[in-house]
């Protein structure tokens, strides 16, 4: 009985080191490769970016590696986590706009803060609001639009 069980334990060492433990994908690196829309030398450049990217903000702040995010798609960078201040923010950006290659960045960065409820609730309201007006305007299409408050101060994009 130990025989075959450490049998079977080896086996299962040995066949699950055939895939690869980097693989990424619902399938692994090959079909999600197959499966993308974008040509094969695209993703390289893209992996190598958002590679290039994610090691210089490392090398910037060593707790950026945990906090801050990166995707890279077609030369677009996306960026998202949560930083101390709107200095690092601001840093953040222009690290990846120097990156090489680098189409247009989109900062998702928040700012940490101590949560206020009353400002949260008003923000949220505001939003909401722009929503509704957005939504009832037949000549406009809401959904083409990405609203946000901060401060009583509206972003939208779109």
């Amino acid at each position: 009985m130990n025989k075959n069980f450490c049998f079977f334990l080896i086996l299962l060492v040995l066949f699950n080191s055939c895939s690869g433990t980097s693989s990424r994908g619902l399938f692994g690196t090959g079909v999600s490769v197959a499966i993308d829309p974008r040509s094969l030398g695209t993703q390289i450049d893209d992996s190598i970016m958002e590679k290039n990217l994610t090691t210089r903000l490392t090398m910037e702040e060593k707790k950026y590696f945990l906090s801050i995010k990166t995707k890279v798609l077609d030369g677009r960078i996306f960026i998202t986590g949560k930083v101390d201040n709107p200095e690092e923010k601001l840093k953040i950006t222009k690290i990846a706009w120097e990156t090489s290659g680098v189409r247009s960045v989109r900062n998702d960065i928040k700012i940490k803060e101590k949560f206020d409820f009353k400002k949260s609730a008003k923000d949220a309201l505001i939003t909401s609001q722009l929503r509704a007006a957005l939504i009832v305007n037949k000549n406009i299409k809401s959904s083409n639009y990405q609203i946000d408050t901060y401060k009583k101060i509206y972003i939208y994009m779109g």
